[in-house]
């Protein structure tokens, strides 16, 4: 047991997922304990599970507990999703908790627990109605947002950095 503040990470299935890593880091430099839900489909290679889980000392959760089965996490402090898919934002706005990550995130935002978002979507995906109200209804209910990581490369051809520490800033400065 430890008295460090716990942070839950809820990846999602984007490319720059592979480097999660990074997040994990610099939350465990930062003194947070780290446990990592993750949807099914970013369970399918998007990132090193076992490296992940041997960082965290903790299993990666991606589907629900069976009754009666203990909780492998404690109640989060804290919610960083990174990176967050135009899929996982717009049902988690609209309630559909078809998934462990989107419950957790339903059910944390409804407990009032800090949650600070890195979204990974496309300029043309940020640009659908659906996805702008559901980053206006997210943000209303208090959950803080990152500009969205579209991914394009910058005139070298190079992609820009995720920026995964800028989750741990929305949560310090929310």
């Amino acid at each position: 047991m430890t008295d460090k503040p716990f942070l839950y990470v809820v990846v999602c299935a984007a490319g720059v997922a592979a480097d999660v890593s990074k997040l994990i880091t610099a939350a465990q430099e930062r003194d947070w304990e780290v446990g990592v839900i993750a949807t099914p489909t970013a369970m399918n290679g998007f990132f090193d599970a076992a490296g992940v889980e041997t960082q965290t000392g903790r299993p990666i959760r991606s589907a629900w507990r069976r009754p009666g089965d203990p909780r492998p996490f404690p109640a989060p402090d804290a919610v960083v999703v990174a990176p967050a898919t135009f899929n996982t934002v717009n049902k988690w706005a609209a309630g559909i908790a078809d998934t462990l990550a989107v419950g957790t995130l339903c059910e944390a935002a409804g407990l009032g627990v800090p949650i600070a978002v890195l979204p990974c979507v496309a300029d043309a995906l940020a640009a659908h109605p659906a996805y702008r109200d559901a980053v206006a209804r997210l943000r209303d209910m208090g959950v803080r947002f990152a500009d969205p990581y579209a991914g394009e490369g910058e005139r070298d051809g190079e992609r820009r950095e995720f920026g995964w520490e800028r989750g741990l800033d929305l949560l310090r400065d929310g």
